[in-house]
């Protein structure tokens, strides 16, 4: 597994996006895309020999991140690519950590799955399969 990205979560995708590239100096890499089971509004940001970021943005209130980005956001999860999604979500199980979403379509990510754990010290862990990111720009 390596590290594929970070989310953060925020009040506004505009302004995130906006500091983001004025502080950091990261570069939108992909349109905003509605992740409508998550009822979340997401871009990815890239910068040269960095960490991907996605920033999150809830779309009403039923969303699960809601309550965090009216607290003022902030990290969310780190996201993991690996070769097999199930593999690591019993080999995590087994490792006493819990799976929060199982294996489910991801519009971010083109409709190819994502699955999310919670690895315990309020980590939330997203795991893909894929290197596609929907909107990509560049």
């Amino acid at each position: 597994m390596i590290i594929d990205h970070i989310g953060i979560v925020v009040k506004s995708i505009e302004k995130g996006i906006e500091h983001w590239e004025k502080v950091f100096e990261y570069k939108k890499m992909t349109n905003v895309v509605i992740n409508s089971r998550q009822k979340v509004r997401v871009v990815f940001l890239s910068k040269e020999n960095s960490l991907t970021v996605k920033l999150i943005e809830p779309t009403d209130e039923s969303s699960p991140t809601y309550k965090f980005a009216r607290k003022g956001g902030g990290l969310h999860h780190i996201c993991f690519k690996c070769e097999d999604m199930n593999k690591e979500l019993k080999r995590f199980s087994e490792k006493g950590l819990r799976v929060l979403a199982a294996p489910q379509p991801g519009e971010a990510f083109g409709n190819e799955n994502i699955a999310f754990v919670y690895a315990k010290q309020g980590l939330n862990i997203e795991l893909i399969e894929t290197d596609i990111k929907a909107g990509r720009l560049f």
